[in-house]
């Protein structure tokens, strides 16, 4: 059983690799010059423009894309909903309106009001400006931002994986409240919950004060797993690569142990024992400092940076298919290239859990300061 269940792990993982080098192959939003090469990414520098856009978020959801024999680029895929903000109010279309192009060429005109897409940016034209005129550093001069409140890729993925983790969870809980043994995934969450229940939200936080904190950890905590698992699938389903995404996150953890911070936290903060009088407002300074900024800003970089660039490296090394077969030849490229990519992906998966791990475990361990009972300790 426990062969056949390796199997299955990696037979998935083999497919994974394979078919983020497929959709490579076959996918590009960049317009090239010559249309008889598909459409695919060839040269280093429509791949380095390929992976920079392989890692933005979007206003579509884009699967794959090809070229037909008439020479013409298909997108397979959905859109999803544009909602802005303008100089005459709220505003509402699909994002296919666009055309899937992202130059600025084509115009949506909407309740009287021109709109362009301008590097993954939505642009309201001037009052009688039929396109978008651009100076010599490729700047919108005859148009302005807006504010931009669509259900981008991103916020797909997030409100996909808060709908998993409602019906995930409720299952299990619906389960316990039954006293049946937890079937399907709930087995695999189970363990995962014990988990951070007494390894991470107990140790760090106390038996007296974790039981308060630990429905926010474990919400962290899978949040930020499943959406790393899916940030693996070749769709540039890169959630937790996004800085908002990994700042919302931090600022909802500073939130947590700011507030709930008791009397002795903030005296030694602010009005630390046991040293000089003037010294303290030195030491209350940097002791502020460290709260309210560096410990949130050390967790948003952290996942981002971490996300990111596993994200760039898988995509590199399935790169090296097309920047080396001239070197090495088609097979010998495409060899090279799902080995490594293969092995990445395997690293990438412990980087899926460990990431998730290190921010809850952060949080827990700063919560743990917050409400620590300073007179008992000392």
């Amino acid at each position: 059983m426990k062969i056949a269940q390796k199997s299955i792990k990696f037979l998935t993982i083999a497919l994974i690799a394979l078919f983020s080098a497929t959709i490579f192959a076959s996918s590009s939003d960049k317009k090239h010059d010559n249309q008889n090469d598909g459409g695919r990414v060839n040269t280093k520098e429509e791949v380095g423009a390929y992976i920079k856009h392989h890692v933005k978020d979007s206003h579509d959801f884009s699967l794959f894309s090809y070229t037909n024999d008439e020479g013409e680029r298909k997108h397979v895929g959905f859109p999803l909903p544009v909602i802005i903000w303008t100089s005459e109010g709220l505003v509402t279309f699909m994002s296919s309106e666009f055309h899937h192009n992202d130059d600025g060429h084509v115009i949506v005109e909407k309740d009287g009001l021109k709109f362009a897409k301008i590097h993954s940016k939505i642009y309201e034209l001037d009052e009688g400006a039929t396109q978008v005129s651009f100076d010599e550093t490729h700047h919108a001069t005859n148009a302005h931002k807006v504010l931009d409140f669509s259900i981008t890729k991103t916020v797909f993925g997030i409100l996909l994986v808060g709908l998993l983790m409602l019906f995930w969870f409720s299952r299990l809980a619906k389960q316990y409240k039954t006293k049946q043994i937890p079937t399907g995934f709930s087995r695999v969450l189970e363990p995962l919950i014990i988990y951070v229940r007494d390894e991470i939200a107990k140790p760090n936080i106390g038996e007296k004060h974790y039981r308060r904190f630990t429905s926010y950890l474990m919400t962290v905590f899978f949040f930020i797993w499943i959406l790393n698992l899916l940030g693996m699938l070749p769709f540039g389903f890169n959630v937790t690569g996004q800085i908002a995404v990994t700042a919302a996150l931090a600022i909802f953890t500073l939130v947590v142990y700011t507030f709930s911070g008791n009397k002795g936290y903030w005296m030694h903060m602010i009005w630390m024992p046991g040293v000089p009088i003037l010294i303290r407002p030195f030491l209350a300074i940097i002791e502020l400092v460290g709260a309210l900024i560096i410990k949130p800003f050390s967790l948003l970089v952290r996942l981002f940076a971490n996300i990111t660039a596993g994200h760039i490296v898988v995509m590199s090394l399935i790169a090296i298919m097309f920047t080396l077969k001239e070197s090495f030849g088609v097979a010998g490229a495409t060899f090279l290239s799902s080995v490594l990519s293969f092995l990445i992906i395997l690293i990438e998966v412990l980087v899926a859990f460990l990431q998730a791990y290190i921010f809850t475990m952060l949080s827990a361990l700063f919560i743990g300061m917050a409400v620590e009972e300073h007179e008992e300790a000392h």
